[in-house]
């Protein structure tokens, strides 16, 4: 079964990494080791839809957010993520996400970005990574902002979150344009939950000033300048990120921010970012100087 798995993620990493060229199904046959018919339905069996489908919808969104933040034309766009026509990257486009590809570069709305869906191998724990790693903390300032939000009911982590709301959330989160620069999830503090067993929310941070659209089932909350402990590990290979986690969480508990002279504020939330390997883990805890 770990051999299946670990097949469909082979595909997933050679889709993203060639995700501006023409993929066939040799090539991810080819990446995965098996034959043409044996990917394809490996493929079908884990993600639910066949490699084409997944490559329309993962170029689209990927187009979607070049529309967003580039002075790019329609038809550059089209061409460079490989559609063969302008007509059909228009009439993808529209159905995928039920706006204009010109309108939405003029006046981006949130959509439903095609977030992938990670494949695991193996059981998802924390385990020791064998080796003596560096964390590298230093202090931020988060200036007064905005955050639009989806609350669950009794979330308090990613996977509880994901079981309550859905992880395509994700997506629709990536769409607007953040202050950050991405989505970040929030463990939130008592007085900003609702109900009080929501915990963990997802969300994007807007500017104080933000009156754009906010997507039906989300709402706004307002949070004030405050300084922050960021915590960032060594990049990691995508599969151990459950291990970087925990690593994190080990390294937080045992820091005492004292020692730089601030002391943990509980009346902020603590953020964590989309774990990607290639950058290390990171999270934010809310501090204050030290009275």
């Amino acid at each position: 079964m770990d051999e299946q798995r670990e097949a469909v993620r082979l595909m997933q990493n050679y889709i993203g990494e060639h995700i501006r060229e023409e993929i066939t199904i040799d090539d991810l046959a080819k990446a995965s080791s098996f034959s043409t018919w044996y990917a394809r339905r490996l493929f079908l069996k884990y993600l639910n839809m066949t490699p084409a489908v997944y490559i329309r919808r993962l170029k689209l969104s990927k187009s979607a957010l070049k529309l967003r933040d580039e002075s790019v034309t329609v038809l550059d766009v089209a061409m460079e993520m490989g559609f063969g026509s302008v007509d059909g990257y228009q009439r993808a486009f529209r159905k995928e996400f039920g706006c204009n590809p010109k309108e939405y570069s003029t006046g981006p709305v949130p959509v439903w970005l095609f977030t992938p869906s990670i494949i695991e191998v193996g059981e998802r724990k924390v385990k020791d990574m064998s080796e003596t790693r560096t964390i590298f903390i230093q202090v931020v300032e988060k200036p007064e902002r905005k955050v639009i939000i989806k609350r669950g009911v009794k979330a308090d982590e990613y996977f509880s979150y994901c079981e309550e709301v859905g992880c395509d959330v994700w997506g629709l989160l990536t769409s607007i344009k953040s202050i950050s620069g991405e989505p970040v999830c929030l463990w939130l503090p008592k007085a900003l939950r609702n109900p009080v067993t929501n915990e963990y929310v997802q969300g994007v941070e807007v500017e104080s000033g933000y009156s754009g659209p906010v997507p039906e089932g989300f709402e706004v909350i307002d949070l004030p300048a405050a300084k922050y402990l960021l915590f960032r590990g060594e990049p990691f290979p995508d599969e151990e990120y459950a291990a970087a986690i925990g690593e994190m969480w080990e390294a937080e508990k045992k820091y005492d921010p004292a020692f730089i002279g601030y002391e943990w504020d509980d009346s902020n939330p603590r953020i964590q970012l989309e774990p990607r390997g290639e950058r290390g883990y990171i999270e934010l805890l809310p501090v204050k100087e030290k009275k």
